[in-house]
């Protein structure tokens, strides 16, 4: 275990500061829970003092010069501390400058800084000042490209010293605006809003100006301000610049339209009302204020944003994610809101474009950023490990509804006009056939119900299957034009698997089941498709598993040659596999030759799994990562894998056959291998960013090059609870 300790303001203080440590530390040691603990070292001053739970380790009291060599001295004799992070803001060490300066350079530890603010255009000895704190320092971290651009222009810090990891922001489910406005009783308002500790840099009285010309088109306007003042403001001056804002709204005749919120919201409240706001308007005063936790977690909830001209504002606002205006300036704020008001399309595509700007600063991906520096600087050689999160249904039992499990979503509301597929239901009812066999207590029999009966609508009186059914329960046109080889391989698959293991579903569905894979088995001879004669396999096998019999027996066997003899063909040059190419789901073809070995103790289908699977592993495990083949681009013979375009699909199967070849070849080394495929999920990919998301219970479509797909469809949740739930268990 390695130990973090942070120097930071800390809750119960409440400041922006706070809030930020708090949650950057729990999602430190909740992502990498194996390998770093992360301690505080609370900072206070004579005007805050706290009572704090275990987390803090230390307290520094930056009014009193002594404390920060008490301080220090402690750190430097703590042998459970491997590296130090401070969060720096001016503000917090105004009264000791020399002091904390002085404190910097006396820790024996690395130390890593992480600067809220930077100041531009800066006088002599503050740059210089803060060139000898950034010197002290092994590293520093900033939240914008501008404050980066500021370090090395103004500062003349090295780029390599600088790393830009932006503010984080909590992963949110969304839920529709009016189910919330109905919840909080403002049905039938137009919500505008801004949160934060109140004070005067907040400008607050901006908004109430701009108010009158918005009531005048939108009479259903509701301002609400959401915040208590800054406890350091009113220890100093009381509540004055609140009740000035009061005055102002009694003054203006606001009343029906502006609502104080005048306390500290616990988070999940907070991102319910933002969730419910139709425009968030940000109106710092404040030029030199870098970063706003505020402006990105408005963000993040999807709201459309009007905001004051900080440089966070000119980063996250352009290409259509939101309007910048003038420090000060009613007028253009409220003709800006009034032209997004009257915009319903606008703003939604403002939300969209927010969404996809945030996504990126997640908590989970913060976090991942922190450690990977960390490591970085400890010149760490441990592979990271990447905690799992619980098991979560909530997207899958949300996106499997009327006929079955929806094909689409936008990001995690499902999209009933996409319709539905056997390919997305198969993979359903064998998820959660997997969920229910380790369950005392089974309780989705419901759900394996509706997958079972969709596949019962898709079969036809021949024994084959469609694959695309619309919304109303009707056979689409796909199914004329699209091969369906695969669709009726994942069929036999899922019915065969939920034979064997669908022990707590009356009878009668298992009775179903085997009539209708039976129904399958005069078409088996003529599959062709590598992948379909897999699928089918385990299917067959799990079905052999349940009932064996010489007939099931045969037809294992005959497939099983099928794929032998196409893997003898293509074999050449050292080139050891099925086909010419890697394509998709690659691991379900040895797999499925290994469970064809199961039912025969042939040694030639054990040879050929375990030498394909072994070279599929060569080709996608590069640099302790998973890099599956790219759905753009098929690896061919000869060529290196290095395209990009990763589906959940590919990576699930590694994960699922991985499971597999433990089982029969005791190798420690797959347990290795599927612990980093899986991590895939979890950040451990090429950008370092999470592919499923724990908030929702959703799995993200794809990862491409510079960005990820948000859309949380069937098939990408199911594959991910397919991999969650084949892990080896040490």
């Amino acid at each position: 275990m390695k130990h973090v300790l942070c120097i930071t303001t800390f809750p119960p203080r409440v400041c922006g500061i706070a809030t930020f440590s708090y949650d950057l530390i729990q999602a430190i040691n909740k992502k990498f829970q194996d390998d770093y603990i992360v301690d505080v070292c609370a900072v206070e001053s004579s005007l805050e003092h706290h009572s704090y739970d275990d987390r803090v380790k230390y307290v520094l009291n930056t009014s009193d010069k002594k404390d920060f060599d008490i301080i220090s001295k402690r750190i430097n004799n703590d042998t459970n501390v491997d590296l130090v992070c401070i969060q720096h803001e001016f503000g917090l060490y105004i009264e000791n400058q020399d002091a904390f300066l002085k404190f910097v350079k006396a820790i024996k530890k690395p130390v890593v800084i992480v600067f809220h603010t930077v100041l531009s255009n800066p006088k002599d000895f503050s740059r210089e000042y803060l060139c000898n704190v950034i010197d002290a320092c092994q590293a520093v971290i900033v939240m914008t490209k501008s404050s980066s651009d500021i370090l090395q222009k103004e500062y003349h810090v090295e780029n390599s010293k600088i790393s830009i990891i932006p503010h984080g922001t909590h992963l949110v489910s969304q839920i529709s605006k009016d189910e919330l406005k109905e919840k909080y009783g403002y049905s039938g308002r137009k919500i505008l809003s801004t949160f934060g500790l109140l004070s005067p840099g907040k400008s607050i009285e901006t908004t109430l100006d701009a108010l009158p010309a918005i009531i005048k088109e939108h009479p259903s306007v509701l301002f609400l301000i959401i915040g208590e003042t800054h406890p350091t403001l009113v220890k100093k001056y009381g509540e004055v610049y609140r009740d000035s804002l009061e005055a102002k709204v009694k003054k203006l005749d606001l009343s029906n339209n502006v609502k104080f919120i005048n306390k500290y919201l616990d988070t999940n409240i907070l991102l319910e009302y933002l969730q419910m706001t139709d425009l968030y308007l940000f109106t710092s005063s404040d030029p030199n204020q870098a970063v706003s936790g505020t402006f990105v977690y408005a963000l993040s909830c999807g709201c459309p944003i009007i905001a004051t001209p900080i440089p966070h504002a000119f980063e996250l606002l352009s290409d259509n994610t939101g309007v910048i205006f003038n420090f000060n300036d009613s007028l253009q704020l409220a003709k800006s809101t009034n032209i997004l008001l009257n915009d319903d399309n606008l703003r939604a595509q403002m939300s969209i474009s927010g969404l996809q700007k945030t996504a990126f600063t997640a908590w989970e991906n913060t976090a991942i950023a922190y450690t990977l520096l960390f490591e970085k600087i400890l010149q760490s050689d441990k592979r990271l490990t990447y905690s799992l999160p619980e098991i979560n249904l909530d997207h899958i039992l949300s996106m499997s509804q009327q006929l079955g499990m929806i094909q689409f979503s936008n990001g995690n509301q499902p999209d009933l006009e996409s319709g539905y597929t056997l390919d997305d239901n198969a993979r359903a009812l064998i998820s959660i056939c997997m969920v229910e066999e380790g369950d005392e207590h089974p309780k989705y029999g419901e759900y394996i119900e509706r997958y079972l009966n969709f596949i019962s609508l898709c079969q036809q009186e021949d024994g084959t299957l469609k694959n695309y059914v619309d919304k109303d329960g009707k056979f689409t046109a796909q199914n004329e034009d699209v091969l369906l080889e695969d669709s009726n391989g994942r069929a036999i698959w899922a019915l065969g698997y939920f034979i064997l293991h669908g022990n707590s579903i009356h009878k009668s569905y298992i009775w179903a089941a085997e009539k209708a894979i039976r129904l399958t088995f005069p078409n088996l001879s003529r599959i062709k498709s590598p992948r379909s004669i897999a699928f089918a396999i385990k299917g067959l096998y799990y079905y052999y598993m349940k009932k064996p019999s010489p007939y099931l027996y045969d037809k294992i066997e005959m497939l099983a040659n099928k794929l032998s003899d196409l893997y003898i063909s293509a074999k050449c040059n050292g080139w050891k596999w099925f086909e010419p190419y890697l394509t998709y789901e690659n691991a379900t073809l040895p797999e499925s030759i290994l469970c064809a070995y199961n039912v025969t103790q042939s040694q030639k289908f054990k040879d050929i799994s375990k030498e394909s699977f072994d070279f599929l592993l060569e080709k996608i495990f590069i640099d302790g990562k998973i890099k599956v083949i790219s759905n753009h681009n098929w690896l061919n013979k000869g060529e290196q894998n290095n395209k990009y375009g990763e589906q959940p699909v590919d990576v699930a199967g590694t994960v699922i056959a991985l499971a597999k070849f433990y089982d029969e070849f005791q190798d420690k080394e797959y347990i290795q291998k599927q612990k980093v495929a899986f991590s895939w999920f979890m950040g451990n990919n090429h950008l370092h960013q999470i592919i499923y998301n724990p908030a929702t219970g959703g799995c993200y479509d794809g990862l491409e090059k510079n960005n990820i797909n948000l859309n949380q469809g069937a098939e990408s949740t199911v594959c991910y609870l397919m991999a969650r739930l084949s892990l080896i268990k040490e």
